[in-house]
């Protein structure tokens, strides 16, 4: 069986590594047990901790076990990491829910029978810690100096940061120590921005408990251009089919740019890399066949294979493909909201299509609504009751945002 290092190497993860060599070795010669933390900021993983996600499946698929660590603790405090602001404080109780939601979702991609996959809450051991003793144990390790140095930490001191901030890569480090401890987890692994977190929880293993511990970063989810992917004007690509449909979010890998797409097979998808090099070499109309495989691939993870299926058939009734399909998203009516008739600009806010009715102006302004294929472009627009034929209307917004309105 080939190294998963090596199949994370050539697929295009591995951004960074404390000691390459050994954890190599390491990696070919036993089951390693490493963890992965995600913060519990909303209800829902996204498309950004996808990529994660995927490193804990191919390390899981070459017999090492992942622990899963929510962060119910640190989520209490908030990585100051890429924040221009200190992060919105969050009650325990919407801390756990949020825990809780991720749970849920994780168990959908790893296999946490027989502890192949374990996933545990530093909550458990952080918010019981003594102060005084904690300092003595672990602070006593970190040096301000060297801290201050930290690009999580530099970005922030012109606009200031708070000492609550200051401790989270303390607590970050002293959740591997706890993990190191408790599961013999040798390695942290996380997105290329966790660097100096992780190589704090390394240090302070190898100094406390003089043990060998190793931090693996991988290349954060970015297009060609360096901006952050899985953001869309209507917010974040959520994996919560409620947050995000699946036909929206195989919309949203179909319309990657032609640039993106063989770095998004590679990372993203389990296809062979023979076929995802052949895949994204392809150059024309032809990439457009290389799109619709990564968006049914990734859909398929994360959704299951019929919803895929559904959101492929559905994208292609829409561009004369395919036939008719009920899996566009759809919001139903009823027939008495339109007596009177409603402004185009209410219906397309109602509907979240824009995010305010300034939004929905520009937007009918520009040409960029249109109604079962016609184009609208008086902001007075009203839509009535006998607009809608066999009583369904689809509306398109932009050149590839569809949704439909049926009347019951």
């Amino acid at each position: 069986m080939s190294n998963v290092f090596d199949v994370l190497k050539e697929r295009g993860f591995i951004q960074q590594a404390t000691h390459e060599d050994e954890i190599r070795e390491l990696l070919s010669k036993e089951s390693v047990t490493f963890y992965i933390g995600f913060d519990p900021t909303a209800d829902s993983l996204h498309v950004g901790h996808f990529l994660q996600v995927v490193t804990m499946m191919h390390m899981q698929k070459a017999g090492h076990r992942p622990i899963v660590l929510v962060g119910g603790g640190t989520g209490m405090v908030g990585d100051p990491t890429g924040k221009t602001d200190m992060r919105k404080m969050m009650t325990p109780e919407i801390v756990n829910h949020h825990c809780e939601c991720f749970k849920k979702q994780l168990s959908k991609f790893l296999d946490f029978s027989e502890e192949k996959a374990l996933m545990v809450n530093n909550a458990d051991w952080l918010m019981n810690l003594e102060y005084i003793p904690f300092l003595r144990e672990v602070g006593k390790h970190f040096s301000v100096n060297r801290m201050l140095t930290a690009e999580c930490f530099k970005s922030r001191m012109e606009k200031g940061l708070s000492f609550l901030e200051f401790n989270y890569m303390i607590m970050q480090s002293y959740d591997f120590l706890e993990l190191h401890r408790k599961y013999n987890c040798k390695m942290q692994l996380g997105g290329n921005d966790q660097w100096s977190n992780i190589i704090g929880g390394v240090e302070l293993i190898r100094r406390v408990d003089s043990n060998p511990a190793y931090g693996m970063t991988f290349t954060l989810l970015t297009t060609s251009e360096g901006k952050k992917m899985g953001k869309t004007e209507g917010g974040a690509v959520w994996l919560d089919p409620e947050k995000t449909s699946p036909y929206d979010f195989y919309q949203y890998w179909r319309n990657v740019e032609d640039a993106d797409v063989g770095k998004c097979l590679s990372l993203l998808t389990f296809l062979p890399m023979d076929e995802v090099s052949a895949l994204g070499s392809l150059e024309g109309a032809e990439i457009n066949k290389a799109k619709e495989i990564l968006a049914f691939e990734v859909t398929k993870l994360v959704h299951g294979e019929e919803e895929a299926t559904k959101a492929q058939e559905a994208a292609k009734a829409l561009f004369g493909k395919g036939p008719a399909s009920e899996n566009i998203p759809t919001t139903e009516m009823s027939p008495s909201e339109f007596t009177e008739g409603m402004g185009l600009i209410t219906l397309v806010t109602n509907l979240k299509l824009t995010s305010s009715n300034g939004e929905a102006r520009r937007l009918i302004q520009q040409g960029g609504i249109s109604l079962d294929g016609e184009k609208i472009t008086d902001m007075k627009h009203i839509v009535k009751e006998e607009d809608f034929k066999n009583g369904s209307m689809m509306i398109k917004k932009g050149k590839k945002v569809y949704h439909q309105v049926k009347l019951v």
